[in-house]
């Protein structure tokens, strides 16, 4: 019968218990499951495998992060696959849905848009002991309510019902699972201590979720947050098309806000006109640039996040920077809240041209008070204040209230971040789940921030301590799929059944990490950040450079993994081994015959090199005879 293991097919024809199998199942279309779909057919020239999505389209993040001002603050060169550049970008930090149209175009060049099925929930994922596969069940969802978030659903089937929602439940197997879920997926929700929201009569959605129709002309906004999607946001409600009444920003604490880099030398403007002719008729001249940012942001990476006395230097120059250009750019009544008490990189930092600038507007107003409720056609700010602590400032706390007239409520306070791959259940081959796993070792962890013991044949792509804070999110996301591929092609080839990193290998990449981490910023810098958990663990960023996590990726340490062979598999080992033992020999007895016959001159060498060669052969001969004598027992 012929072997169906490599080749998507319906096992169990139409028996009740019937189901499809994949080779390869990924979950997710964002970046890193369109970059392992890509690979796996340029490099591994394999295409059964299947990307399911949530989402109602491809993209990820890009796909539903729809709100005014939605741009990418990280260049554009930067932030695009190695193995497919773009030449022709419009801006050097492009919009957002010049970002999604991209990564579609990327997955219809490499022709992966058929192994794409969005409207699908992946549910739980159940390691099958013994039939050796993923157990994986499936949520077909209505067309669109997957661009929900997991709360929204929730609300939906419990106002209209189970099939307002869901379609079917479906249970398929697979070989290999790839989650590339990615960490934006559930928007922080409307904080419980805050009450009013129930009573508020006006638009209240998230930024992530942003509602198309919502209608700002001349309304009263206020948003809540001042994180990255803020910054973007924020200028462009009081302007075309918009042109809100009002826009209040209410923040906890503030950001190093960073000026958007620009590209040296020639400007945004020559940039925009003349760079994609540059970049398609110079050989090379994209990959050199894209050389160049690596470079400098790594060179950021040991000049500001580490806790070196270099570091700790360059942090102070950075921030003194940084302070005089909030000074330059907004209005005098913000430096104070605006001025953050701690080092910059602890946080995500901002790279905005406009939220600076935009303050200025006398439509938009920061503050510091606390949000103390919401009524049906407002907003109470007060008493006191979020920032500045009482410690760093001479001004006393407010002790009124102010009572804000509101139409709409933006959230925009991030997403959660510190649950990894949440709501995702993945069960392991001991009945254990992964969440469980990580809670009684402290926190989310993963080999190479890829894989855990006791789950065998699942890759996380971009999984727990691989966030850089200086570098490209793509970058990583390459590094990730590239290191899967090693692994995955000694599966499809019929060499291995099974990987599965060791524990021991697993609890001390860990430590190592946390340990590192401590010596870093990110747990350094005195900030409460998303970087890091209530008992202060990191699940989030990688402490070292990003050349050495490449170089890791490139040289997988097959020591630290429990390989199960196939038969076939077991006999390249074998062979393998020979070849390197008969090698071994060869070399000694080739020395040997050298030592056995002086060299007199020069003259002689190549003699000597002749016969320690055929000596060499004739014992290499016999060992493989030898050798296969062994292999056939």
């Amino acid at each position: 019968m012929k072997d169906l293991s490599n080749s998507i097919h319906r096992v169990g024809g139409y028996e009740e218990t019937a189901y499809n199998y994949y080779p390869v199942l990924i979950i997710g279309a964002g970046e890193s499951g369109i970059a392992m779909g890509c690979r796996l057919k340029e490099v591994l020239g394999f295409d059964q495998f299947r990307l399911f999505d949530r989402q109602s389209g491809v993209g990820g993040t890009w796909w539903i992060n729809r709100y005014p001002g939605v741009a990418c603050d990280v260049p554009a060169l930067f932030y695009s696959f190695s193995f497919s550049p773009n030449y022709e970008w419009t801006s050097f930090h492009p919009t957002g849905p010049e970002i999604l149209e991209y990564f579609q175009d990327v997955c219809a060049k490499y022709g992966i848009l058929n192994n794409i099925q969005c409207n699908t929930d992946v549910k739980h994922v159940r390691w099958l002991k013994e039939e050796e596969l993923w157990e994986v069940t499936l949520l077909h969802l209505v067309p669109g309510t997957g661009d929900l978030s997991g709360r929204d659903r929730e609300k939906m089937v419990k106002q209209h019902g189970h099939g307002a929602v869901y379609l079917r439940e479906e249970i398929v197997r697979a070989k290999v699972v790839c989650s590339a879920a990615g960490g934006l997926l559930e928007p922080n929700p409307w904080p419980d201590t805050i009450p009013g929201r129930d009573l508020f009569e006006g638009e209240l959605f998230h930024s992530a979720r942003w509602k198309a129709n919502v209608n700002l002309q001349d309304k009263d906004v206020i948003v809540v947050g001042t994180g990255c999607s803020a910054a973007q946001l924020v200028p462009r409600l009081t302007k075309e098309p918009f042109n809100a009444k009002s826009v209040t920003q209410v923040m906890r604490s503030p950001p190093w806000v960073v000026p958007r880099p620009e590209p040296p030398l020639v400007g945004e403007e020559w940039w925009e006109e003349n760079s994609a002719w540059w970049f398609t008729h110079v050989p090379g001249l994209n990959r050199l640039c894209r050389s160049l940012m690596f470079a400098a942001s790594e060179a950021l990476f040991n000049n500001v996040f580490l806790q070196t006395p270099q570091a700790i230097k360059g942090r102070k120059k950075v921030e003194a920077h940084l302070i005089r250009h909030l000074k330059n750019t907004v209005p005098e009544k913000y430096w104070e809240i605006l001025t953050p008490d701690y080092s910059v990189g602890c946080k995500r930092m901002i790279y905005d041209a406009h939220w600076f600038p935009g303050l200025n507007d006398p439509k938009i107003d920061l503050t510091t008070k606390p949000i103390k409720s919401v009524q049906a056609h407002s907003v109470t700010l007060g008493p006191g204040r979020a920032y500045p602590p009482p410690t760093s400032t001479e001004k006393e706390e407010p002790s009124d209230e102010i009572e804000l007239p509101a139409d709409v409520v933006v959230l925009s306070n991030g997403f959660e971040l510190k649950t990894w791959i949440s709501p995702l259940k993945v069960t392991g081959k001991h009945d254990v789940e992964l969440q469980d796993v990580w809670n009684s070792r402290g926190g989310p962890q993963a080999y190479m921030g890829n894989a855990m013991d006791g789950f065998p044949n699942l890759f996380i792509i971009f999984g727990p301590n691989t966030a850089t804070g200086h570098s490209s999110v793509i970058l990583a996301s390459e590094n990730m799929v590239e290191y899967t591929i090693k692994f995955i092609r000694k599966i499809l080839q019929g060499d291995v059944k099974t990987f599965e990193v060791k524990k021991d290998s697993e609890v001390a990449w860990t430590k190592d990490i946390q340990e590192k981490l401590k010596d870093t910023v990110w747990l350094r810098g005195g900030c409460h950040s998303w970087y890091k958990g209530e008992n202060g663990w990191n699940a989030t960023t990688y402490p070292y450079s990003q050349y050495k996590y490449s170089w890791d990726c490139m040289f997988p340490k097959w020591i630290d993994w429990d390989i199960q062979y196939t038969r076939q598999g077991l006999r390249r080992v074998r062979i393998k081994q020979m070849m390197k033992l008969i090698a071994f020999v060869s070399f000694i007895a080739g020395l040997f015959s050298i030592r056995k016959q002086p060299l007199t001159s020069l003259r002689g060498v190549p003699n000597a090199l002749k016969q320690a060669i055929k000596l060499a052969l004739q014992a290499g001969t016999q060992r493989l005879g030898r050798g296969m004598e062994w292999l056939a027992a």
